[in-house]
């Protein structure tokens, strides 16, 4: 099956790029064709329109394709009438200390050599200042972009909660209480639960899922 009026969504289930593209395209409900894939096994048709290979791959009914997740949440963002959802959000700092000096800890962390004496304990200390920085802002509202579930936390919540699993225990147990309960309530939201459904890995035009979100 496929639908030329849908746009193309290439996405991976866990990748928090391609979480930041779900949500926002949900937020705004535009409708997308999805197509799930291997990582391992990335399909022809995803390297044709993105060579690069990273997810989201976003391929617009007008052919245009767009392969940056902050890029396909903005253009979304075009279409939801909102200020918590403003385009304006993505020139915030946090967005750039999160994918540069927080993405590059939280690797580092993720997969660190447990060879290396201390190598794990000294990645994670790393991240803790942003992590600190952003519980100090949930104190004063419920939401990083105001009283409501908005785009500044949609882009960024993926990659914390990333680091929470790395060692949930050990992140539920330490004094950033305001930024527990606002993982919680994100993991939680309607919103989210409605992006993270499985579905089988594309392989052909026939296992296309049409998706209208929420």
């Amino acid at each position: 099956m496929n639908n030329a009026s849908y746009p193309v969504l290439y996405s991976f289930r866990r990748c928090p790029y391609a979480m930041r593209a779900r949500l926002a395209l949900a937020k705004a409900c535009i409708a997308v064709e999805l197509r799930e894939v291997s990582l391992k096994n990335k399909p022809p048709e995803m390297l044709r329109e993105s060579p690069k290979g990273t997810v989201p791959v976003l391929k617009l009914t007008s052919g245009k394709v767009i392969d940056e997740s902050l890029d396909i949440a903005a253009w979304a963002c075009d279409e939801i009438n909102d200020p918590a959802w403003s385009s304006e959000w993505f020139s915030h700092d946090w967005l750039r200390v999160l994918d540069k000096e927080f993405k590059r800890s939280l690797d580092a962390y993720k997969y660190a050599d447990i060879r290396v004496q201390g190598a794990e304990e000294a990645a994670r200390q790393a991240c803790l200042g942003f992590l600190f920085m952003l519980d100090d802002q949930l104190r004063n509202g419920r939401y990083l972009s105001g009283e409501g579930l908005g785009v500044l936390d949609a882009m960024i919540f993926p990659f914390v909660r990333q680091f929470a699993g790395v060692d949930a225990q050990w992140f539920e147990g330490q004094s950033w209480l305001s930024l527990i309960d606002w993982v919680n309530k994100v993991k939680c939201s309607e919103l989210f639960t409605s992006v993270m459904k499985k579905y089988p890995v594309w392989q052909t035009p026939e296992d296309s899922v049409f998706i209208d979100w929420l």
